[in-house]
């Protein structure tokens, strides 16, 4: 998603723009590359026909002048710009759902298609939300959007100032963290059932010190080979499933 002078954003990608009109966001315009057809525009012409979104028809290099990504398949969205949640939106989220919380902290991500990956997983795992901070981390975009394959329409993103205090407030509502280390407890052997965050650390660097030690138990996941981590959105969806099968028994 790109943020606009005028304080909107745009959306890349034919299954992209598809799940941001099916999921409610309020679309203003469409862009389509002029003479291009195939089943998946002519869902968005039906879409944006039906929402009563006007569609203009560019050459290529005006829709490549306008994208961020670099890989609009032809069409780009303008939409109002995206709102990030709160930590309280993500715990209602969970309420309404009547489930135990289970939130993503991400310590510093700076890679826009593992957040995008992470975001994805979120909503796959049914995760209620993700929480980022504010500084030395990469913010919502393009990238991060068309990498999380629409999932960005469904799943909370909360912004915080400091994610050592947030992890502190969220333990006073009950929620327990599991911060992801090679140098940890098997994950296996962690209980990882009830209202839980999901530490991941930034790429190559791993967890902060002061994130860390705001974890209640460090987790690993077991690994065989020569080298000493996985990327850490692999990480994040083999810890968010281990989750999921434990919260399922």
């Amino acid at each position: 998603m790109k943020q606009e002078h005028d304080d909107s954003l745009l959306i890349e990608g034919r299954n992209e723009v598809i799940e941001a009109f099916r999921s409610g966001r309020t679309i203003d315009r469409v862009y389509i590359l002029d003479g291009s057809h195939d089943g998946k525009l002519d869902t968005i012409r039906r879409e944006a026909k039906k929402a009563g979104v006007r569609i203009d028809y560019l050459e290529r290099k005006r829709l490549d002048d306008l994208s961020t990504a670099g890989n609009h398949q032809g069409v780009i969205a303008k939409t109002a710009a995206y709102t990030y949640a709160s930590v309280e939106d993500i715990l209602d989220g969970a309420r309404k759902k009547d489930e135990e919380p289970f939130i993503f902290v991400l310590d510093g991500i700076e890679d826009p298609h593992n957040l995008g990956a992470m975001i994805r997983t979120a909503d796959l795992a049914g995760a209620h939300g993700v929480i980022i901070p504010k500084d030395r981390a990469v913010r919502l975009t393009a990238t991060v959007a068309k990498s999380s394959a629409g999932a960005l329409n469904y799943v909370p993103v909360a912004k915080v100032t400091n994610l050592s205090r947030t992890i502190d407030e969220l333990k006073e509502k009950g929620i327990w963290f599991a911060g992801a280390d090679m140098d940890g407890e098997l994950m296996y052997d962690c209980n990882l059932k009830g209202s839980i965050g999901l530490v991941i650390g930034a790429e190559g660097k791993g967890l902060s010190r002061l994130v860390r030690d705001k974890c209640d138990y460090i987790v690993r996941i077991p690994t065989k080979g020569n080298i000493d981590s996985l990327n850490a959105s692999v990480a994040c969806g083999v810890l968010a499933f281990e989750i999921v099968r434990q919260r399922g028994r």
